[in-house]
């Protein structure tokens, strides 16, 4: 998945004209702290709402501070973990995508984002999850695979989460059956630590809403 087909159906670009209260309503209504700022069809960079009230431009052109705009951004061709590292490390809630000649294309959101990952990692597929617990110094994804395998099973998609201050390793594993218990007992004589199973949908959406709020505090936004 590229940057390209990442860009917001709704998010505004806002003029170096336009005041700051504008685009301070702007974010609210998209619920967004940032917006790309395009003058003369040429992208100038993100002004935040914490810029806007630092500076004082409620009733100010945000164009008289345009040295001081973030001109982070990315290219159409980049990639959608590129994308998610990048707004992460900057803690920003919307980025630019420019394309080969460094013209405006658009801008990703961070629900973007959210809302492609869940595409991404067969999150509505028909299945179950198995949460594993093991030691860091136990993993194998080899083995991991096999085992789903050898049970006439597929892994759709796999996320792994490192416990903070621990050596423990938390695995949660998409699978493309209903019915894990084959898989379950494969998994309880390697003795594994089989912490939790996910079979019905409403169990599902509280964990797939569960792990969007993870990912949401993850990006720190």
């Amino acid at each position: 998945m590229l940057a390209s087909r990442l860009i917001s159906d709704v998010i505004p670009a806002i003029g170096c004209d336009e005041k700051g209260q504008k685009a301070l309503n702007f974010m609210d209504v998209f619920r967004v702290s940032h917006l790309p700022v395009v003058c003369d069809e040429r992208y100038q960079g993100l002004v935040s709402d914490k810029l806007i009230y630092d500076l004082n431009l409620l009733e100010e052109p945000i164009g008289k501070e345009k040295e001081k705009f973030d001109t982070t951004h990315v290219h159409e061709d980049q990639h959608i973990f590129e994308v998610a590292m990048l707004m992460y490390k900057l803690k920003l809630s919307v980025i630019a995508v420019l394309d080969s000649d460094h013209g405006y294309m658009g801008a990703i959101t961070l629900y973007d984002l959210a809302r492609r990952f869940a595409r991404y990692f067969s999150l509505q597929e028909i299945g179950g999850v198995v949460v594993l617990e093991v030691n860091v110094n136990d993993y194998s994804l080899a083995q991991i695979s096999q085992i789903v395998e050898s049970n006439d099973t597929k892994i759709l998609s796999f996320f792994m989460n490192r416990l903070p201050g621990t050596n423990t390793l938390e695995l949660i594993l998409k699978l493309d059956k209903e019915d894990l218990s084959p898989v379950i007992q494969a998994f309880t004589r390697y003795d594994y630590n089989v912490k939790g199973t996910y079979l019905d949908h409403s169990m599902l959406s509280d964990l797939y809403q569960d792990r969007y709020e993870q990912f949401m505090k993850f990006m720190n936004i």
